[in-house]
């Protein structure tokens, strides 16, 4: 049984890591295009740039979190 939530623990970090990955890598992409296409707004895209990168990165470490609680179920 221990066995099953370490390997939940592995999914949760390794799901959480790969979508916020995919996210960042997408947004940060679509941001620098669309600075590219208009630079008299890259003060306004830059800004919602940074504030969606860090609730993406919010959800990577809720993975992170319920690793953590399943590997504290686990002792």
């Amino acid at each position: 049984m221990e066995g099953m939530f370490a390997i939940g623990a592995g999914i949760a970090v390794a799901v959480g890591a790969l979508g916020g990955g995919i996210g960042m890598g997408s947004l940060g992409g679509k941001a620098m295009e669309s600075i590219a296409r208009q630079p008299e707004v890259a003060d306004q895209v830059r800004t919602l740039l940074f504030i969606t990168l860090a609730f993406i990165e919010t959800l990577t470490i809720y993975g992170l979190l319920i690793a953590f609680m399943l590997v504290g179920k686990i002792g």
